[in-house]
């Protein structure tokens, strides 16, 4: 079958080195081989949790206008939490599929069990439904660790607001401009504005030796990001 690949990260740090998006990549591409499907596009949400609708998700709206357009016949995830971490939003996304006509795949041979409800065994959706449930409560506590540990850090005067965007830099309580990363998003916004594309930006990065916040290369979709945040529409990530 023809399918779309959905990947997502909710975190800004995994959506600057890419890593995140990278295994998803590769074990859906993996997968679609040994299941003899065929990847024709991919969509992806960087740095957007998984308790987003598709307000905020162009990515999953992207692959949801191709299936109801029958362009492919549904969308392959890496893990279920990928397409949702919010059993209500998990269950309505799943919904939202059949009824454009399409099926979700999961890369996971265990998730591929209970995907597909069946009216002659109804623990399918009831094992969905817990997992999915306890995605959400996995979570939540993760929320709420990150909440107290930046209480405690503000309190005692420290920056508590997250990982610095590229560019920006702790400087005690806030956040300050880091010289040479502003350099680099002027040379990045030059690059674009001369019609490059987004993977001739990175290996012209690249080769000048002007590196990421982590990681060592540049992915399309971080430059996509730092264009964003400088107020330059991307055409798209290619």
């Amino acid at each position: 079958m023809r399918l779309v690949g959905y990947l997502r990260v909710s975190t800004k740090a995994q959506a600057d080195d890419g890593l995140g998006l990278d295994v998803q990549r590769a074990e859906i591409e993996k997968w679609a081989k040994a299941a003899g499907h065929e990847i024709v596009t991919w969509t992806v949400d960087a740095g957007v949790s998984g308790t987003k609708g598709l307000d905020l998700r162009d990515g999953l709206a992207d692959a949801l206008s191709m299936i109801a357009a029958r362009e492919v016949a549904g969308v392959v995830v890496y893990r279920l939490d990928r397409l949702a971490r919010d059993l209500v939003l998990q269950e309505q996304l799943l919904a939202d599929v059949r009824r454009k006509g399409g099926q979700l795949w999961t890369t996971s041979a265990a998730e591929a069990g209970y995907l597909q409800d069946d009216p002659d065994d109804p623990s399918r959706q009831l094992i969905r439904q817990v997992l999915g449930a306890v995605a959400g409560y996995e979570r939540s506590m993760i929320a709420m660790r990150m909440c107290r540990g930046r209480r405690r850090k503000a309190d005692q005067g420290g920056y508590a607001h997250g990982s610095p965007a590229f560019g920006v830099q702790p400087g005690g309580w806030q956040a300050v401009p880091a010289d040479d990363e502003q350099a680099t998003i002027a040379r990045i916004v030059e690059l674009r504005s001369a019609g490059a594309s987004l993977r001739a930006i990175a290996d012209v990065l690249g080769v000048e030796g002007r590196r990421p916040k982590r990681g060592d290369s540049w992915h399309p979709t971080t430059l996509a990001r730092v264009l964003r945040r400088s107020d330059l529409n991307p055409i798209s990530a290619v």
